[in-house]
């Protein structure tokens, strides 16, 4: 492949729902682009883009493919994301990296879920966009009804571009409302026949174009005036008007397309030259250092690392966008994010699973490098005269979590290997072992983002392994005072072990002060401070630990130890195992042996006499409480709501956001395992929600009971 500059390049996403017929319009782009001289197909598993056994498994995307095609002297660069939210990190990828949006829809179903979600992110990444209505030769496409949809939940900056003269098994002929002709094609599709358009479509055909040329002049005044002064627009004066209304977002033009018989693909290809902005035209990206770093192949090189995948026998393949400065092979660049040199020894243009080489690249190009030592996803690579980076790609926070362990001993190195290589390819997978939870815990997507994962795991490590349901990281503390003490005592022969500590425990309650008396049971304490130290936990809270020996019952050097045993049992809680918080913990009165009183004599004394005290202090359990944030269709409100009350959550407010409804509440962690799930199947796959960490809270009294007796049987079970 020859070196394209800059202005010859467009970088695209392919967008749609699963099912859209993403994959198939893919390989109709590579085919029409002279990349492949036969199309594949889906159910042949033998496409360039779904290349992987899991994809010939199901018959769906899983990885994101970067491809690339050659057409009117442009090179369009393709990033193809799988269409299913639980694999939504790849539509972010591919927003962060192309300049246009193409949004497949399938007119068999319409405005599908997946199209609704893919539109909310592109809120949150503006590209300009652009729709092909696909699928029209099925019998079942309803184009009418798919351009009403559009029209009502995409608003008006959606318009069509072009129209089919019939759908259904006859779906043959286009009239294309840029060009005013029609476009008529063989069985087998490919290069149509362009004509009149006839008598029967005129009246149509310039009803619709008026509507595009209005939209079209839009986006700017000397257009406008032109629109005004002759009543429309020539081919010319529409395309540039285009192509400044996609560049603003003002429009969205809509095209027909069949991607498995091929037809309508080379047009949609010549709108993407003609009418895409090319890298240089976009807004300048930013650096770390607040400076922006335009797309110029005169620039400095550096490089931005949007994707790593493992593939056998070859290793790690980085794909990146060049945003300045042209590469070369064996250029050597530094890697600011591991402070390492890096030698782009070869590179590699690629569509799938075809890779050819190339010696040079410009900015605002897509490429690959293979052997990069220290180089991984939202890496930035410049010349060794610039220190700077781009920021990283922001994925989704998981929706799903699930523990995980493997079925035979001694796997579990291997398991861990595993799982970190697949959070390389796909970082909205996430791994973490839970020390206090005892836990291997993985967070995903959904329940089929894990389950593509188990797939992995058994079919390229042989690991075989379940899920199973994540315990819930409670914190323990007490709501009242109370005093307790503990003498150990033990005589064994020789040197024994002796040690007496009296305590009194009280709840930390942030800048409260510190107390001088403590009236329990009526009995008074006098406290006299001597020393105070407060420790700041991993896990949350604090204990504030005091020293208030008067006479020197207990010596000092004893007093780490009584610390240390009471941290002890902070880390494994009295009442569940779970760590424990935000206590004081006053330290009055004790005594000691000449003898035997050691440092593991007072550890052992405070350890116990802290749960003791711990037992008689108002103890309560507390559970993590998540913000949880749900956009959906204000037709599912009322079910939503109700399953977040019947889940323990206290809805907090209900607003609107354009065609959807947004609720949000207050709910505990414990109550939403499997959520992703249960909330797909009450709206049809069409809400979608975020969560995110609040605070501890106490659990209710019936709730509080059942967890002590099921932690008191599994203790009886041990």
């Amino acid at each position: 492949m020859k070196t394209y500059s800059t202005e010859q390049i467009r970088n695209i996403a392919i967008l749609g729902n699963s099912r859209s017929g993403k994959t198939t319009f893919s390989e109709a782009m590579l085919f029409e682009g002279g990349v492949i001289d036969r199309r594949g197909q889906v159910e042949a598993k033998n496409t360039v883009s779904d290349y992987n056994d899991i994809e010939h498994e199901n018959g769906n995307s899983v990885f994101t493919s970067v491809l690339c095609a050659e057409h009117n002297n442009c090179k369009i660069n393709i990033i193809d994301p799988p269409g299913a939210d639980d694999f939504i990190g790849g539509v972010v990828t591919a927003l962060h990296v192309t300049d246009l949006g193409l949004m497949l829809l399938n007119c068999q179903n319409g405005i599908e879920v997946g199209t609704e979600i893919q539109m909310r992110y592109l809120k949150n990444s503006p590209r300009p966009l652009f729709f092909a209505l696909n699928q029209l030769d099925s019998d079942k496409a309803n184009f009418d009804k798919t351009v009403e949809q559009a029209k009502e939940r995409i608003g008006g900056k959606f318009v069509l571009a072009q129209y089919p003269v019939e759908t259904g098994l006859g779906f043959k002929s286009i009239i294309d409302l840029i060009s005013m002709k029609m476009y008529t094609y063989s069985a087998d599709g490919g290069k149509p026949v362009i004509s009149e358009i006839p008598a029967s479509e005129k009246d149509k055909a310039d009803e619709l174009l008026n509507e595009l040329v209005e939209k079209a002049a839009e986006s700017d005044e000397t257009l406008m005036e032109l629109f005004f002064e002759n009543g429309t627009l020539t081919e010319e004066e529409m395309a540039k008007g285009l192509a400044k209304g996609l560049l603003q977002g003002d429009i969205y033009p809509a095209f027909c397309a069949s991607a498995k018989k091929n037809m309508g693909i080379s047009r949609i290809m010549d709108f993407i030259t003609t009418s895409g902005p090319n890298p240089s035209q976009m807004p300048a990206i930013k650096n770390s250092e607040g400076a922006e770093v335009k797309v110029d192949s005169k620039g400095s090189p550096a490089i931005f690392v949007f994707k790593t995948s493992i593939e056998e026998h070859i290793g790690e393949i980085n794909y990146f966008k060049v945003i300045s400065g042209k590469l070369t092979e064996s250029i050597d660049l530094v890697n600011y994010n591991t402070s390492t040199k890096e030698r782009l020894s070869q590179l590699y243009v690629s569509a799938g699973k075809i890779r050819n080489k190339v010696t040079e690249v410009s900015a605002g190009d897509i490429c690959a490098s293979v052997k990069l030592k220290n180089t991984k996803l939202n890496h930035t690579l410049t010349a060794s005269n610039n220190s700077f980076k781009f920021d990283a790609i922001k994925f989704p926070e998981p929706k799903f979590r699930t523990a995980i362990k493997t079925l035979s001993e001694g796997d579990e190195e291997k398991l861990g290997e595993a799982l970190n290589r697949m959070h390389v390819e796909d970082p909205t997978i996430s791994v973490e072992y839970s020390k206090e939870l005892k836990q291997i815990l993985v967070f995903g997507q959904g329940e089929f983002h894990l389950n593509m994962l188990k797939w992995h795991l058994v079919n390229k490590f042989k690991l075989t392994t379940e899920f199973i349901a994540p315990k819930i990281p409670y914190r323990e503390t007490i709501t009242k005072v109370a005093q307790a003490d503990y003498r150990h005592k033990k005589q064994s022969g020789g040197a024994g072990q002796f040690g007496e500590v009296h305590m009194i425990i009280e709840p930390f309650i942030e800048g409260a002060p510190d107390p001088t008396m403590h009236k329990i049971n009526g009995k008074e304490y006098k406290i006299s401070i001597r020393d105070k130290e407060e420790h700041i936990l991993s896990w949350g809270g604090k204990l504030v630990y005091y020293n208030c020996i008067v006479g020197g019952s207990i010596d000092a050097r004893f007093l780490p130890a009584i610390l240390k045993g009471i941290m002890e049992k902070m880390e494994e809680g009295p009442l569940t195992g779970s760590y424990a918080r935000d206590i004081k913990v006053f330290v009055y009165d004790g005594k000691m042996h000449p003898v035997d009183s050691n440092e593991i004599s007072f550890r052992l004394a405070g350890r116990n006499a802290f749960r003791e005290a711990f037992k008689i202090a108002g103890p309560k359990i507390l559970e993590p409480i998540y913000d949880v944030e749900v956009i959906v269709p204000s037709d599912y409100m009322g079910d939503v709501m109700s399953d977040l009350t019947g889940r323990r959550g206290i809805v907090q407010g209900m607003s609107s956001e354009g065609m959807y409804g947004k609720i949000t509440a207050r709910v505990p962690l414990a109550e939403m395992n499997k959520y992703s799930t249960v909330l797909s199947s009450i709206t049809a796959g069409r809400a979608m929600y975020s969560m995110t960490y609040s605070e501890y809270a106490p659990v209710p009294g019936d709730v509080q009971e059942q967890l002590l007796k099921t932690y008191e049987a599994e203790e009886k079970e041990e």
